[in-house]
């Protein structure tokens, strides 16, 4: 199996500064998605820095993991680890430069990531940037957002309605860089030939319903993600919009 990958960001319809990041890399089988937060162009620098470290720590030790075609135990905890590791190490990144300059005090970012490994993926998940994974034309989110509300939801404290009424959508409980050390969700997901993945920052799927992503995905590659971004757009655009379509052949 082969990933082929296409995306792209934009500052949407109200905002003057894009604080999203992202990296694909197909030869590595690595994508990442960031949504940073903070003043002072701190948002930028924590998303961009958190994409490079983590990018960094897996390329350098890509070549010790093998593939999880029929994948033992040792196998996938290593994929694991390593996936844990590169977020925790730009949480540290994050961090000691908000440390260092007083004016960066704060500030942080979601970051999602998949790192595919034959036929079997890693994701990794701190904030509520998300993946889907689009099959046999469903669409189906296989990460889980750790803010307030995805909590209150879980917990039963709040309907799905009160959920869509409520003033607290954007308050995230877990963020890469206000402090030392975050918990990361990790998960070994299984790939076919013909799946398409969509890994986006809030901007887009704040405005977008699960029944409408296969068919825009249908059109693949940088047709489908500019077409998301539209969507996004023609919606409001209140935040930066980022996607990356990821398609296996």
């Amino acid at each position: 199996m082969r990933a082929r990958s296409a995306g792209k960001t934009h500052v949407g319809m109200k905002r003057t500064l894009n604080e999203d990041a992202f990296l694909m890399d197909d030869e590595l089988g690595l994508y990442l998605v960031a949504d940073g937060m903070g003043g002072h162009a701190a948002g930028e620098v924590a998303s961009e820095e958190a994409v490079s470290t983590a990018y960094g720590m897996v390329k350098q030790a890509h070549p010790s993991l093998k593939k999880l075609d029929n994948p033992d135990d040792v196998q996938v905890r290593a994929a694991l680890r390593l996936m844990e590791a590169s977020i925790q190490a730009a949480t540290y990144m994050v961090y000691t430069l908000a440390e260092l300059d007083r004016e960066k005090s704060g500030m942080g970012t979601t970051i999602t990531g998949m790192l595919f490994l034959g036929d079997h993926a890693v994701t990794a998940q701190v904030g509520d940037s998300r993946i889907y994974q689009i099959r046999d034309g469903e669409a189906r989110q296989i990460t889980e957002d750790h803010t307030l509300i995805a909590w209150q939801l879980r917990e039963g404290i709040i309907t799905q309605e009160e959920a869509r009424r409520s003033p607290h959508k954007n308050v995230i409980t877990r963020a890469v860089g206000n402090r030392e050390y975050v918990q990361v969700d990790t998960n070994l997901v299984q790939v076919a030939v013909g799946d398409k993945y969509l890994l986006c920052s809030d901007g887009l799927h704040g405005y977008l319903r699960l029944h409408e992503i296969p068919a825009i995905a249908e059109a693949g590659g940088d047709e489908a993600v500019t077409a998301f971004i539209d969507l996004a757009n023609s919606r409001g655009g209140k935040d930066n919009i980022t996607a990356i379509l990821v398609e296996i052949e």
